[in-house]
């Protein structure tokens, strides 16, 4: 009973300590910036649309494109996927949209199918849409091409 009694004061007396301002100190600043872990600051704006509609060039092979294009309020469920309306491979010409890589087609096996296979179905786990937004973090990224050409010059 003694054992009971002490664990219930000392919960009541760490809730009350978690109440004060002792454990809710500024958070680091981080992606997001301010605030406190048990605050709600309202999220920044959306990015605008695309800056001008065109293909972008690849930092890497097998890079997944970005969609020059808003892909507000499109339908991208297991019923339905509104990306194939211009990209599958019989609207692709008509629609002017580049079709659907054949590796979209291509199961866990290699095996190609007659359908975009479920592991690449859902087309924003790799696109992500072309925005005016601007860098969270500074980056030194350099794209393969530039690698390559410094370490052909003894740059490193």
């Amino acid at each position: 009973m003694r054992t009971l009694v002490f664990f219930l004061a000392a919960s009541l007396a760490f809730l009350a300590y978690a109440e004060s301002d002792h454990l809710s100190p500024s958070s680091p600043d981080g992606l997001r910036k301010g605030g406190t872990l048990g605050q709600d600051l309202p999220a920044p704006p959306i990015a605008g649309d695309p800056r001008e509609v065109k293909r972008e060039v690849r930092n890497y092979p097998e890079q997944p494109p970005v969609i020059p294009h808003t892909i507000r309020d499109y339908q991208v469920d297991k019923n339905f996927n509104r990306c194939l309306d211009c990209h599958s491979r019989e609207a692709a010409v008509q629609a002017g949209a580049p079709m659907v890589s054949v590796t979209h087609f291509m199961d866990r096996h290699f095996q190609v199918r007659a359908e975009v296979t479920p592991g690449r179905y859902f087309c924003t786990q790799c696109h992500v849409p072309q925005t005016d937004a601007q860098p969270l973090v500074e980056s030194d990224f350099k794209a393969v091409d530039e690698v390559i050409r410094a370490s052909n010059r003894g740059d490193r």
